[in-house]
């Protein structure tokens, strides 16, 4: 027995000397990070513009709640970003996506969001940018880090996005170091959403050209401050949604929406932060449908790569997709026709008018212009446009 014993016991160890050097070189050639918990989620918005008959547009916004604090930075190659078109006129609008990060410990990681059909145009912290391509490259995400972000005196809706438990990421080097709870961008582009819509007397026609489901369709109108909304729920294929009635509260709808960006894979307070980020300009006066992208829409449209890779990667966009309905179109051809008029009083009623419509006046502004008659009337559209586009009490 005591040899049997002695026997094993000396081949066990020479089993280890024998290992030893190759588990020391297995664990050389490995040095990715080991991570128990890295998780990266994403909001954003994808908005555009369609007519009744379901001609998208391309479209500038001439007001509205788009204004980003001062402290964000903006391409100054923006406007070469599409061939024989300027950066104003897109048919999709990549409104405020939001990165956020989640980790045990400290982790230093790298970002890489490409555009390939649009470009990007404001950001923050600091990345290198490339017309279609956005890199964050050595950020690292300090979880219970103290908290010294960058504000300034503009009530932008940039800061409710800042309200979740995501860790503080800090960018740079000794000379200077950016802070801030997630990573920006922004950006316009010209390519083809997955669901189409149109207006036929008071039916929404939405229709899906993705192969996939399409989650949760709302249609929500706001007419005069009081308001309506329908929801569809999952779209394969087409759907015709009768026109809310208006005189519907809009607080349930913001916990509907909560619920269905959580199901999609946010957590509570990124949805309630995407909610509050948008509230005032997705119930704002007019006819549109929201929707959920489906992820594999969104990865192709937005193709990301994070290293070192995620245990857990969300990416939830919504898409917005506003109607110009006929009302809608009278009512500011109609103004545009006052404008002309020329008297202050005339202008200032004109004026009036058509910014109930903010930023979404401009497709129909820009159609009126291009289908008048005669070269004083597309004068006085123009002129109109740029007094609507001039802050209030700058006109």
């Amino acid at each position: 027995m005591f040899t049997r014993i002695t026997l094993r016991f000396a081949i066990a160890v020479l089993l280890a000397i024998l290992l030893t050097p190759m588990a020391l070189k297995l664990e050389a050639q490995d040095q990715s990070p080991r991570l128990d918990r890295f998780v990266a989620h994403e909001w954003g918005t994808f908005t555009s513009v369609s007519t009744a008959d379901g001609r998208v547009q391309l479209w500038n916004p001439l007001s509205g709640p788009s204004e980003l604090p001062s402290f964000v930075y903006r391409s100054s190659q923006a406007r070469q970003c599409f061939k024989g078109n300027r950066i104003d006129l897109a048919l999709v609008r990549m409104e405020t996506p939001v990165i956020y990060f989640y980790s045990d410990r400290d982790v230093r990681a790298s970002v890489k969001v490409d555009f390939p059909r649009g470009c990007f145009s404001e950001w923050y912290p600091l990345a290198r940018t490339e017309r279609q391509t956005i890199d964050w490259d050595g950020f690292v995400a300090q979880p219970g880090a103290k908290e010294n972000f960058p504000v300034d005196q503009s009530k932008s809706h940039y800061y409710p996005a800042r309200e979740t438990d995501a860790a503080p990421l800090s960018i740079g080097d000794e000379q200077k170091v950016e802070q801030e709870k997630f990573l920006f961008y922004r950006g316009v582009g010209n390519f083809d959403l997955p669901l189409s819509v149109r207006l036929k007397d008071n039916q929404v026609i939405v229709r899906s050209a993705w192969p996939h489901e399409v989650a949760n369709i709302i249609v929500f109108e706001n007419s005069e401050g009081r308001s309506g909304w329908r929801i569809h729920g999952p779209l394969n294929g087409e759907a015709t949604i009768a026109r809310p009635a208006l005189g519907q509260s809009v607080e349930p709808l913001f916990r509907e929406i909560e619920k269905a960006l959580v199901g999609q894979g946010l957590y509570e307070k990124e949805a309630a932060a995407m909610v509050k980020t948008w509230r005032d300009s997705w119930f704002e006066e007019g006819l549109r449908v929201f929707y959920i992208l489906p992820r594999r829409a969104t990865d192709a449209i937005l193709p990301i790569t994070i290293k070192p890779q995620p245990s857990e990667l969300a990416r939830v966009f919504v898409g917005r997709a506003e109607i110009i309905t006929p009302e809608m179109e009278r009512e500011i051809r109609a103004a545009a026709q006052l404008f002309g008029e020329n008297s202050p009083e005339a202008r200032s009623t004109a004026i009036n008018s058509v910014r109930r419509y903010g930023r979404f006046a401009d497709p129909v502004l820009r159609e009126a212009m291009n289908s008048a008659k005669d070269n004083a009337s597309r004068a006085a559209i123009d002129e109109l446009m740029a007094a609507i586009a001039k802050p209030a009490g700058k006109r």
